[in-house]
């Protein structure tokens, strides 16, 4: 099994900058590649970012592309999701996810809330 713990979340004004963590642990071994996922009230769940391990690529929702970045500790088994120029359509709750091959993991979720 893989537990997922995410933190970071929090209040922040429009335009202000935000930085999610995504603690990997248990049998991480499998792991292609991590990213997050949100979903704000009202909608369904949407892709955000996400990073490969082998080779070490990312992708990104169009909507948040040149705002977000993706990274990755190896060290610490966690990924991070730098959010910057943060606007009130990003609020929502985001989750991260680790994905072995034919499975995905998901954390709890983290808040993330973004006032006009």
């Amino acid at each position: 099994q893989v537990q997922l713990v995410e933190s970071g979340g929090g209040l922040v004004q429009a335009g202000g900058s935000l930085r999610l963590s995504c603690a990997a642990s248990g049998r991480t071994f499998s792991t292609v590649g991590m990213g997050w996922y949100r979903q704000a009230p009202g909608k369904g769940r949407e892709f955000v970012a996400r990073i490969n391990w082998t080779p070490s690529t990312t992708n990104y929702a169009d909507s948040v592309k040149g705002r977000f970045t993706i990274s990755r500790d190896n060290a610490k088994n966690t990924v991070y999701l730098q959010m910057n120029s943060l606007k009130p359509e990003d609020m929502a709750i985001y989750y991260c996810y680790l994905n072995a091959g034919w499975t995905n993991y998901w954390g709890q979720g983290t808040q993330v809330t973004v006032s006009s």
